[in-house]
């Protein structure tokens, strides 16, 4: 190594006439990193070799249903106007029409964040690893719109790759691919935690290699919490990698890596010394280009102490950055546990169709039936379709989830006897079958019900009783239906509105004979399992409220979203309410009322359309209708079918 510290590195630049500077937060006589690399470029495939692709075919022949993103499109004239992107452009770059724009950044694009914080590989040598969990959980929030976690460790244990142990991004989206890959709950991993970097696999004794640590009991129903993806694609020309990164997302890099690299910060893109030593092949994530500065913008594994707060600017063919090819996903298939959040009532995002976001709706229909329908989000027309009707005892309309048990959708109704009733649709018959009766015998009003984090698997429900009160019950994950605590006074009625939120209560609304509505919260995080009542909001109100905790307000994947509520009001329009989880007061606000003739509304989501909110209304004459909001405001859709 030409240099041993960081002072004699900065000397260096200044003879070399390099105008990068290495990080302020490292002294002098603070010795220069060596950090753990691993990455075998071997296997890797080089730009040369790797044929042509045609980002824009590849683009038009599966739109994305990210809005944000696919107005951009459009005013690039690489995909036709759609009538359900509104008109307001954003202004075209430069680059014109059809090529690629001259800067982008997902980091912050179209006014919102895309890409999770930077995290730590040391000390090991796992860059291939976290480059490629890097990658696909961008491409879920790029093409869902929501913050998806992975786990490094779920790949690391179930290959036994020992903390020294090298390899490629692409055996890691090979093995995700025929597997899927967890989120950290279900294969947590030790880099989360410092403390836990003791012991011979991260500081080994001399002989054998030791395999990695088995940090947990591997989760029972594993597939309902892996995103799931196909086939990598492999990317050669700069030209066509620009050009993916604008259109599609961010691309993993492969680079050789020198000794000067550690030191680098700034706003000038790193070039390497000609004194600088070369310690072996390193794995990141391109997030985005400057064609000013002629860089990629870079995510490191080297958490934030690195660089730019954990990224960094590379100078276009540096270090054979653009003699190795990048490695692009699409189509990404996120599990249900990550949407969890951002559905409530009869309406949920599958992962069925082609692109994986299909919209099932389970509503109410003739003669005390239920009936699903779907949404293919696939096809541009967005056609509605009629599937299985059942069921013979539904009084109210369900509230619907996709769950950890292999996918499947589950639904709970209040039954013309007053009881709730719990069915599921299997994904591997394909078919809608009932299950079990449970509950009290005087439920009134809709049901909250929702998967939480409670061990694996586990169920609850809240439900207006007989005496103007809520009843809590509970299924664990063997199936048994338990009564939990009866609360509250002067309840009116319940709806689809409970959550279990980002920082783990369970939440909910409900509507109080007085016409206003009640927000109610219990602190599961903290074992304290008494429900508390809060804040009383509305008036005039007594139909059952929908409320979901959405994607707003959440800076990034650590955040809390804002709680958005949607009721009907006795003039047949719709109230959209929403409390702001950013402010330390947590206020409820009126945001806007809009729609007519509705009766009640039976769901409400957030889905994979630009953080749009998705609304199903039940009218006076019975029919469903579609409603929807983008930045432009609430739009009337499609009505979808009659309950009668």
């Amino acid at each position: 190594m030409a240099f041993r510290t960081y002072g004699e590195l900065r000397q260096d630049l200044v003879r070399q006439g390099i105008q990068w500077k290495v990080n302020p937060k490292f002294a002098d006589s603070l010795p220069v990193h060596r950090p753990a690399l691993g990455a075998d470029l071997t296997q890797h495939p080089r730009a040369a070799t790797v044929p042509h692709t045609d980002v824009t075919a590849l683009v038009r022949a599966a739109p994305t249903t990210n809005s944000l993103l696919r107005k951009y499109l459009i005013e690039r004239h690489i995909l036709p106007p759609t009538s359900w992107i509104a008109a307001q452009p954003f202004p075209l770059p430069a680059g014109g029409a059809g090529g690629h724009a001259s800067q982008v950044d997902w980091r912050n694009r179209f006014g919102w964040s895309w890409i999770t914080q930077t995290r730590d590989q040391s000390p090991c040598q796992h860059c291939w690893i976290y480059a490629a969990t890097a990658l696909i959980e961008a491409m879920v929030r790029i093409e869902h719109c929501v913050w998806c976690v992975r786990s490094e460790g779920d790949y690391i244990v179930a290959n036994g790759v020992p903390c020294g142990g090298r390899g490629g991004a692409a055996a890691v989206l090979d093995w995700v691919k025929d597997n899927g890959l967890a989120d950290p709950d279900c294969g947590p991993w030790a880099n989360d935690d410092p403390a836990h970097r003791s012991g011979p696999y991260y500081d080994p004794p001399s002989g054998p290699i030791q395999p990695p640590p088995v940090l947990a009991i591997p989760f029972s129903r594993r597939g309902g919490r892996t995103v799931k993806i196909p086939a990598y694609r492999s990317i050669g020309d700069p030209s066509e990698q620009k050009k993916w990164i604008d259109t599609i997302g961010p691309l993993v890099v492969a680079f050789d890596c020198y000794s000067d690299f550690p030191g680098w910060s700034g706003t000038v893109p790193y070039r390497r010394s000609a004194n600088a030593v070369g310690l072996g092949g390193h794995f990141m994530l391109a997030v985005g280009y400057d064609d000013h500065l002629n860089c990629w913008i870079v995510k490191n594994s080297w958490g934030t102490s690195f660089g730019n707060d954990g990224f960094c600017l590379i100078a276009y063919g540096e270090c054979s950055i653009d003699a190795h090819a990048k490695l692009g996903l699409q189509f990404t298939d996120p599990d249900p546990w990550t949407k969890r959040r951002c559905h409530s009532g009869g309406l949920i995002e599958s992962s069925d169709g082609a692109l994986h976001r299909n919209f099932e709706l389970v509503a109410p229909s003739r003669g005390n039936s239920l009936t699903h329908w779907r949404r293919d989000n696939a096809d541009p027309s967005f056609p509605w379709s009629k599937g299985n009707t059942w069921g013979d005892d539904v009084a109210e309309p369900p509230t619907l989830t996709s769950t950890t048990y292999n996918r499947n959708f589950e639904a709970i109704y209040r039954t013309t006897g007053s009881r709730l009733r719990h069915c599921y649709f299997d994904q591997r018959s394909r078919q809608w079958g009932p299950t079990d009766v449970f509950g009290p015998t005087h439920a009134t009003g809709a049901v909250g019900f929702v998967e939480t984090n409670w061990g694996p698997g586990n169920f609850e429900v809240v439900v207006a009783v007989g005496g103007g009160q809520l009843q809590h019950w509970w299924r664990n994950n063997v199936g048994q239906w338990s009564a939990g605590d009866t609360f509250g006074s002067g309840v009116a009625t319940m709806g689809p509105s409970l959550i279990q939120s980002t920082w783990g209560n369970l939440e909910l609304v409900c509507v109080l004979s007085n016409g206003q509505m009640r927000h109610f919260w219990r602190d599961d995080e903290h074992g304290r399992q008494t429900w508390s009542a809060g804040d009383q909001f509305g008036s005039g109100i007594s139909s059952p409220p929908c409320m979901i905790e959405g994607q707003y307000g959440m800076a990034n994947e650590h955040g809390h979203g804002n709680f958005e509520l949607c009721v009907a009001a006795p003039d047949g329009t719709i109230q959209h309410w929403r409390r702001d989880n950013q402010q330390g007061t947590l206020p409820w606000s009126l945001k806007t009322t809009f729609g007519r003739n509705v009766a009640r509304v039976v769901a409400l989501m957030e889905g994979s359309f630009g953080f749009n909110l998705e609304l199903i209304a039940l009218r006076n004459d019975g029919e469903l209708q579609h409603y929807w909001r983008d930045g432009d405001g609430w739009h009337e859709g499609q009505v979808i079918g009659t309950t009668r």
